[in-house]
């Protein structure tokens, strides 16, 4: 079952949506500017940059990226450019005064990470004889795949904050201390158990199109 069966998006309204994201992460960038916040332009650009990647992949390597995987992409991008500027006229961004931005926003992002995990290693699983992985490996595998890249996420959002507050500056990605880190974490898992969960129903179509890949390049 495809993604949009189950949450009855036609291309059409995909493509309506992403456009409106789109337009909302250029603005943010002008936020970013007129504030001086290179936190909020860095962020907003890279969010901008991720909504093009579904169609990139489906036009240069033939990846079908149907509308709500397009969405799903596209969402965890977007949210976690917006929770870093806030309502208009407030100098307080969504991730600081909403207390469950960083856990949606951690949860989505994990859930894609983890689909990419799963997509690639379950594509080679099929693709070559010589390597079996089981159903229940497979489940254990994702959630280690998602803790792990937690883990050094989390090592890259404490190495930014470092640095920027020597240089004093603002930072790109913010550390709120220790606490925030393992709820972090217990969300990435969260994320991680979301695709462990249905990942096969939802991902077959994009685990068949890498396999095929591999098979083209192995000839």
């Amino acid at each position: 079952m495809r993604i949009r069966s189950y949450f009855r998006i036609d291309e059409r309204r995909q493509s309506q949506l992403s456009r409106a994201m789109q337009v909302v992460l250029v603005g943010l960038v002008f936020i970013g500017l007129d504030r001086g916040n290179f936190g909020i332009v860095v962020n907003a650009l890279v969010g901008l940059g991720v909504t093009y990647l579904p169609a990139m992949l489906e036009r240069d390597y033939r990846i079908p990226m149907d509308a709500g995987l397009t969405l799903w992409i596209s969402s965890a991008a977007f949210l976690h450019a917006l929770g870093t500027v806030g309502l208009p006229g407030s100098e307080t961004s969504f991730y600081s005064g909403v207390w469950w931005w960083d856990h949606l926003t951690h949860a989505l992002s994990s859930s894609v990470v983890a689909a990419a995990g799963y997509a690639t290693v379950r594509a080679v699983d099929e693709h070559t004889a010589d390597i079996y992985l089981p159903p229940r490996f497979m489940f254990v595998f994702i959630l280690l795949f998602v803790l792990a890249f937690g883990v050094f996420w989390e090592v890259i959002e404490f190495a930014i904050s470092g640095a920027a507050s020597l240089a004093g500056t603002g930072s790109v990605l913010t550390q709120y201390g220790l606490d925030d880190t393992l709820l972090d974490l217990v969300f990435d898992a969260v994320g991680g158990v979301i695709v462990a969960v249905w990942g096969t129903a939802h991902l077959s179509d994009v685990v068949g199109a890498l396999e095929r890949r591999l098979e083209r390049e192995a000839r």
